[in-house]
């Protein structure tokens, strides 16, 4: 045991408060309905060539354990990558598995790039992809070639979400990132340890736009393409702030979100996060975002979906990946919970 006055200089690091609060409930093993994970990594695109999912049968088995039906596997690419991913998921395994593919943004060093993109979408939608998933390089890292950074609501752009609403597939976009991850990287950022342990998250150099100008390019693409349905990935691009959130699915009847990885977030103001909910049933996604598929993390979204609990973890790893705080559950009503795990996913993804 330390001493007392090695304790008044305990580094934040080493702090590993223990809570005695007596926080009822373990949470549910299964959802409460067949549920649809609308947000999955299985593929190869981001663990540097090597399956998400190595053993693909026990994946299956571990969905009918935790009652999740179908997964949207996010990583499709395009070309012979997402002719991969068809093979291993979808072919094999066509009740399971539907995934969505991406464009190739070096399109945009072309003459006429909208069009080339659409072209692109139109080739990976016959083969079989099911939606368009775009990341947060459009607007980060993305240029075109004048090497001018290219953002959401870049007018060259418009034939490809014209296509896709042509294509009648939605469009889940996931714009910016964190808001602390574009403040400055100091002892007041809230995601501080987050940030030490991946420096490379930090979006506060000034050759990045501000968060603001991200969620402004969002806005003005969903409102210039009223045709064209898109998902707001990790709840609307913005968890930290539910007024602007609830705002756009106010306005914009083509915006949907989903709460990928934002339970973390969305569990800290429980009461805002179900009065959205409520408000807006049909138009909320499940989804977990795991990188590394675990029946544990399932049980945690289903214990803040399904459940009154309260100040339970988000996460079991020590400290928590995000900050340092424990979340509460939202309770919905069963009509908006088989809506949310599934009813809306299979509205939107055909």
């Amino acid at each position: 045991m330390r001493e007392r006055t090695d304790l008044e200089n305990l580094p934040l690091r080493d702090y590993r408060p223990r809570s005695r609060l007596r926080a009822e409930g373990i949470g549910p093993a299964r959802a409460a309905h067949p549920a649809i994970d609308a947000h999955a990594h299985l593929g190869r695109w981001l663990t540097g060539g090597t399956w998400a999912v190595p053993d693909v049968p026990r994946l299956i088995d571990m969905m009918t354990g935790c009652n999740i039906a179908t997964m949207i596997n996010f990583d499709g690419r395009w070309g012979e990558e997402l002719e991969a991913n068809l093979d291993r998921y979808d072919r094999r395994h066509p009740h399971e598995f539907m995934t969505f593919c991406h464009v190739d943004w070096t399109a945009l060093t072309v003459p006429r790039p909208g069009e080339r993109l659409a072209r692109d979408l139109a080739r990976s939608v016959a083969r079989g992809a099911r939606g368009l998933k775009v990341w947060k390089d459009l607007g980060l890292s993305v240029r075109d070639g004048d090497g001018d950074l290219v953002l959401p609501d870049d007018p060259r752009l418009s034939p490809l979400w014209e296509k896709a609403a042509e294509l009648a597939i939605p469009v889940a976009i996931h714009t910016a990132d964190p808001v602390a991850f574009f403040d400055p990287v100091d002892e007041r950022n809230e995601r501080l340890e987050e940030l030490l342990r991946h420096p490379e998250w930090s979006f506060a150099a000034d050759r990045y736009p501000r968060f603001p100008r991200l969620m402004a390019a969002l806005e003005a693409l969903v409102a210039a393409h009223p045709e064209t349905t898109f998902i707001g990935l990790h709840a609307g691009c913005h968890a930290e702030d539910l007024s602007w959130v609830g705002r756009m699915l106010d306005t914009y009847p083509n915006f949907h979100i989903d709460i990928a990885a934002r339970i973390a977030e969305l569990g800290r103001q429980p009461r805002r996060t179900r009065a959205l909910l409520l408000r807006h049933p049909d138009r909320v996604l499940f989804g977990t975002d795991q990188l590394q598929l675990r029946q544990a993390t399932y049980e945690t979204y289903f214990r803040f979906i399904e459940t009154s609990d309260e100040y339970f973890p988000y996460s079991p790893k020590d400290p928590p990946p995000n900050g340092r705080w424990h979340i509460s559950a939202l309770d919905l009503p069963h009509g908006v919970i088989e809506k949310v795990y599934a009813a809306n996913a299979r509205r939107l993804i055909t």
